[in-house]
């Protein structure tokens, strides 16, 4: 289904909350900004997104689709610490890259990221001496303080703070500020966590929270080759968890200070980067269509040379696949960047390290005399597809969440049978004559056969339309009810939860039938 801006992402986070996906981290002390916790549902929602791709990516590469070079894709696992060496950073270009423009509120002491704060002033003219209302998109500071300029001069329109000359800052109220003047001069702050090695640790112990998972596939690069048969192209996979200390964490789980990463490096010959990277930008864009985010709300946009990181050269580019979010309507918010990364991350760790990262290829370079090749040395180019894992279960929610006021309960969850948490739920019609003994011996049955992909719940109380009601908001694809004509007929009704249809199968069928809809 297609998104539409009318989603209320108000009503989401509620479903999120009510329905056991999306916690705010140590609520019952006032939360944490920034951190989520997720629950039963969205645990196992989460877990059966990162398995999806494991399996398309780790034990089934493309679902082996062949590459650019006609030969199957390689892929091989790892799992690297969360903290590595100081020096990986300095290598990596984040001591001294990853850095934001912030301005502090001396007033309310809050931060806020410098190219994030907006300004909103009089359509026309100066607006004489009154405030200009500063606010961060997104937050509840937008509409507050759109309130306020409104009523100082009626048409107001949106300029970014770094737009606005600086002698007129004097004039800016801060989001939270109640007195004007209080924003200082933007500087550098960077995004990485600190933390000290050692129980009796000092300043000469500082090391990081990784901002990424990236950089320990590239300091493990020569060992992956040296402890397996592998051979350039190939691909490292991991799955992990990455810390940034966002100054203004927002739109729920969009953009947190703790999150968790898929991402492919995936080495190949410069001559052949380009290739690669227009095989993985497509394929990774299909990737997301087939579990669940086939609608005009998915796109794929390359990015402008001023957005390049620090790593992009020589031409090297990256595309955003994006979602349409409720927050973003009708703009986008990226859920993964494909990224030709060049010869960068290698080069600079075999520099910063002084170990040989180079790649010995023995088909390659001058044919010879008796038929070999001379071989090649070169420091392979990175194709770098990074999915965003908890980016990604907050976009499947949003296209799943549907309202139809027909139904017993309005709200509902479309999603994709791959990777809904409860797979089936199993009922008896009421609570008596027999059929809470037959419901119990399917749910056992179904139990075994799909349980290790997600909950199969059963069910014996409430009126059948509320428990179908419940499962329709966890998202569960399928109910099967024991009724009266099961025991005349050994058939049961299983009950589609998109269109809520319903079929009579055979009791000793429901497995098999059930096996294929939910693509396991």
């Amino acid at each position: 289904m297609a998104e539409s801006p009318s989603k209320s992402m108000d009503k989401i986070m509620a479903l999120c909350k009510r329905r056991g996906f999306v916690f705010q981290a140590s609520e019952i002390y006032g939360g944490i900004n920034g951190f989520w916790d997720y629950g039963p549902l969205g645990a196992q929602l989460k877990r059966n997104l990162r398995e999806a791709w494991w399996r398309d990516v780790v034990m089934n590469p493309c679902g082996g689709l062949a590459g650019p070079d006609g030969r199957p894709v390689q892929i091989v696992p790892l799992d690297t610490c969360i903290i590595q060496h100081p020096q990986v950073w300095v290598a990596s270009g984040h001591a001294e890259t990853f850095n934001d423009p912030m301005v502090d509120c001396r007033e309310t002491k809050a931060r806020y990221r410098f190219d994030h704060v907006e300004v909103f002033v009089p359509a026309e003219g100066t607006g004489g001496d009154k405030p200009l209302f500063a606010f961060v998109s997104g937050t509840p500071s937008e509409q507050k303080q759109r309130r306020k300029a409104e009523k100082a001069w009626g048409s107001v329109k949106v300029v970014p703070l770094t737009s606005v000359p600086r002698e007129q800052w004097p004039r800016v109220l801060a989001p939270e500020a109640e007195k004007v003047g209080s924003l200082t001069e933007p500087r550098a702050f960077n995004l990485m966590f600190k933390t000290y090695v050692g129980a009796t640790a000092t300043e000469d112990d500082v090391a990081y929270l990784r901002p990424e998972t990236a950089q320990g596939m590239f300091v493990q690069f020569k060992n992956v080759l040296d402890s397996s048969r592998i051979k350039v192209p190939f691909g490292i996979a991991q799955v992990g968890k990455a810390f940034r200390n966002e100054v203004t964490p927002r739109n729920f789980t969009f953009r947190s200070r703790e999150f968790e990463q898929m991402e492919i490096e995936f080495f190949c010959h410069p001559e052949h980067a380009f290739d690669w990277y227009r095989f993985w930008r497509d394929w990774r864009l299909g990737w997301w269509k087939s579990i669940g985010l086939g609608s005009d709300s998915l796109q794929l946009r390359e990015q402008t040379q001023d957005e390049l990181a620090h790593y992009a050269k020589d031409g090297a580019g990256t595309s955003d696949i994006e979602y349409r979010f409720p927050f973003t309507a009708p703009g986008f918010g990226e859920i993964e960047g494909v990224a030709h990364r060049a010869d960068f991350d290698l080069s600079t760790h075999q520099k910063h390290s002084k170990t040989k990262l180079e790649y010995f290829d023995a088909e390659r370079g001058e044919l010879l005399p008796n038929g070999s090749h001379k071989g090649e040395r070169y420091v392979p180019h990175v194709i770098e597809p990074s999915a965003g894992l908890d980016r990604g279960v907050l976009a499947l929610l949003c296209e799943a969440y549907t309202e139809d006021a027909s139904r017993a309960s309005p709200e509902l969850l479309l999603l994709h049978p791959r990777l809904a948490p409860i797979k089936v739920a199993v009922f008896p019609l009421v609570n008596k004559d027999g059929m809470p003994e037959t419901s119990e011996k399917l749910y056992r049955e179904v139990a075994e056969e799909f349980s290790t992909h997600g909950f199969v719940e059963h069910d014996v109380k409430a009126a059948i339309g509320k428990r179908y009601a419940r499962m329709d908001e966890a998202g569960c694809p399928f109910c099967c009810t024991i009724d009266g004509q099961t025991a005349q007929d050994q058939t049961v009704t299983v009950r589609d939860r998109d269109t809520g249809a319903q079929e009579r199968i055979a009791l000793d069928r429901v497995v098999a039938y059930l096996r294929p809809k939910l693509g396991l």
